[in-house]
């Protein structure tokens, strides 16, 4: 098993639909200890029941957007690890009026929400886990190919991906100093609660769907594969990369 006794906290998870589900299926198949953030009651209830449901150790609350829950959930992991293998960040969110107009309508204070908690909380939660990450240990987080392309509606959060994948970048020369690692893995449309945020994304899914290269789109459970391959050692020299698993949709040009 690729992630044997391997400490994996997971923040991120909504529902039995989300990319950090299909994650967290594929890091326990492997043999991987689960540990799930929260942000609020309302969460807290789905995470709850997902935690038991594949054996988890512990849930904790965390909003990204505050520092004073990630340094708590910094305590809590402490406490009850004291130490961390992988971090997955699963983590995104825009206003959803700044998803349904013009891109140059982008509200000033929206950009700021979706920047901050899309973007910079990825550096947030490296910063602060920093110190208990292990050797070798490695840090994933979910991007898009609206990061690197124009999307219809995708608007303000390709601005915000494009900014997380270039953190991913920088990122990967302060962690790689500990010898930790960090990726990022870009899947192609899923029906997620994220998703339903996106004007007309039933048209793009299917649009997507009639075009990549294997005449399909992806499943979490595929996307869950891939973050196990680089959370775990077979993917020891792999770091600041932004691996596409998306049916191979990217290497079109029209």
């Amino acid at each position: 098993m690729l992630l044997k006794d391997k400490k994996c906290l997971i923040f991120g998870v909504a529902n039995n639909k989300s990319i950090a589900y299909g994650i967290a299926s594929a890091f326990k198949a492997n043999g991987a200890k689960l540990a799930f953030s929260y942000a609020g009651d309302a969460i807290k209830k789905r995470v709850e029941p997902i935690c038991e449901e594949f054996g988890g150790e512990f849930t904790f609350p965390c909003d990204v957007s505050d520092d004073g829950q990630i340094a708590a959930a910094v305590d809590i992991a402490r406490e009850k690890w004291g130490t961390v293998d992988v971090l997955v960040h699963s983590v995104a969110f825009a206003a959803r009026e700044d998803l349904n107009r013009r891109f140059i309508e982008t509200s000033r204070d929206g950009f700021r929400l979706a920047l901050d908690v899309s973007a910079y909380s990825l550096t947030a939660l490296c910063h602060a886990f920093e110190p208990l990450f292990n050797p070798g240990a490695s840090v994933l987080t979910m991007t898009y190919y609206g990061a690197q392309k124009v999307i219809p509606n995708y608007n303000v959060m390709g601005v915000a991906k494009a900014a997380l994948e270039a953190s991913v970048r920088y990122l990967s020369v302060d962690l790689g100093k500990q010898n930790v690692r960090i990726n990022a893995i870009s899947a192609g449309p899923l029906k997620t609660l994220a998703a339903t945020g996106i004007s007309d994304f039933r048209h793009l899914y299917s649009f997507f769907e009639e075009r990549a290269p294997l005449g399909r789109n992806v499943t979490t459970l595929e996307v869950g594969n891939a973050a196990a391959f680089l959370a775990s050692d077979m993917a020891a020299a792999i770091t600041g990369e932004v691996m596409f698993v998306d049916c191979g949709y990217n290497n079109l040009g029209v």
